[in-house]
Formats: C-alpha cells, structure tokens, sequence
C-alpha cells in the first residue's frame, strides 16, 4: 500500500492501519473513504473546488500525490490550480505521441459556447481587477452579448437566441456559471481563468473573427481548450 503523507511530512493515521481502510466485505482498496470521495468527485465532475467542494479540497491538498497516482492509473492527469482553489483531470500525453485509451469524452465546444467562454473570461477579469470578488452575470444579457458576433449572412435569429440559450445552460452544467438564488443569474466560477489562459483567449478571439467570415462553421476542436469533463 502507499502511504499518503499530510502536510507535516507524517503518515496519517488512517493509511497507518490498513485494516481502517476496508470499508466494505472483500474490499481492497487502498484509499480513506474521504480519499475515495474526493476522487470520485474528481471523476464525476468537471471540476472541484474549495468554493463548492471544501472538505474534498483540504482532502485533495493533503493526498494530492496519492490521488494523482490514481488517476495515471488510468491515463489521467491531475491538474491543481492553488491560486484559484480548482483541480480537474484531464487527459494524459504520451511523450511519443502515442494516444492513450480515454475516459473522457472529446467534446466540442459549439460556436455559441465558445463565445460565452471568451466574453466570461473578460468580464471576470475585468471585474475582478475592479476588487469584485463575486461576478454575476444575467442569462439575458449572456444572450445578447452572443448575437453581437453573429455573422452578416446569419439571419435565422430565432435559432441563433436558441443556441444562445442553451450554450449558457451547457456553461452552467459544466459549472463554468454557477447557479444562484435567481435561475436567470449566475456566478462566474474562477474556473474560467484556468480554463483560458490570455494565450487560448487571444486563439480564441482570432478564431472567431476568422469564422465569422466563412459561412461553413465548425464547431471550435475540444483541443484548443482544456476539456473540462
């Protein structure tokens, strides 16, 4: 079994006994139920957070190495911004090039989502730079600010709004937007800053100005972006 060290540099006392691990008949398991916890939700999610997730995350701090070996097990990495308080998986590169077998789902972001991300982005640093700490934004508006980059040749405006919608209900499941008290606001998680370093914006930004030029859009590749799933 390996040991997991706390921040003190001493074996805890959970993995000390590895009886105190079994946590059910024939179990072999070699993770704390709080490990174990923390690394489903590291699975399940998109993300974790000290915001939302705070006893996973003080887990996920004192058993990061652990947990990390857990998931090159199975060809992932673990990814912690400190920062920001986020951790998430993603997938692990080969250093020949060699492609890994893949439990994550290589999904695009849609034209309509990829432009969320870019106007979210801004405006949390934006408002973050002005000393706001929580960033709130309305889905109307989210709506709105998507129709501003709709090509000269798109004139199916009810099926652009459509898309628009339902761009900022995938960025809410994802949890890039976090639910609030009022189901037509959210908060933008810190998770974006991570998500789109100024390098991806400024790809992103050319990439848009390029489509909006061509009328055959594509959706934006999974690989511009850390796919969050």
């Amino acid at each position: 079994m390996i040991d997991d060290f706390s921040a003190e540099g001493t074996a805890t006392d959970i993995d000390s006994d590895p009886q105190t691990l079994s946590l059910f008949e024939g179990d072999e398991g070699g993770l704390s139920a709080p490990q174990r916890r923390t690394l489903v939700l590291l699975l399940k999610h998109r993300y974790i957070s000290a915001a939302l997730q705070p006893a996973e995350w003080q887990t996920l701090l004192q058993s990061q190495t652990l947990l990390k070996s857990r998931l090159n097990d199975v060809f992932l990495d673990l990814h912690v911004d400190l920062h920001y308080e986020v951790a998430f998986k993603r997938q692990a590169l080969a250093e020949g090039g060699e492609r890994f077998p893949t439990l994550l789902h290589d999904v695009a972001y849609t034209r309509e989502e990829t432009i969320l991300l870019v106007l979210l982005r801004q405006r949390f640093r934006s408002e973050r730079a002005n000393g706001q700490e929580i960033v709130l934004v309305d889905r109307d508006n989210l709506v709105e600010n998507v129709a501003h980059f709709r090509p000269e040749y798109a004139t199916d405006l009810s099926g652009d709004a459509r898309k628009a919608a339902a761009a900022v209900d995938s960025l809410a499941k994802a949890r890039v937007l976090l639910k609030t008290s009022d189901p037509d606001r959210f908060r933008i998680s810190a998770v974006i800053e991570v998500l789109l370093s100024v390098e991806r914006l400024g790809e992103l930004l050319d990439w848009l100005r390029q489509e909006n030029r061509a009328e055959d859009t594509q959706p934006l590749a999974a690989s511009h972006l850390e796919p969050l799933v």
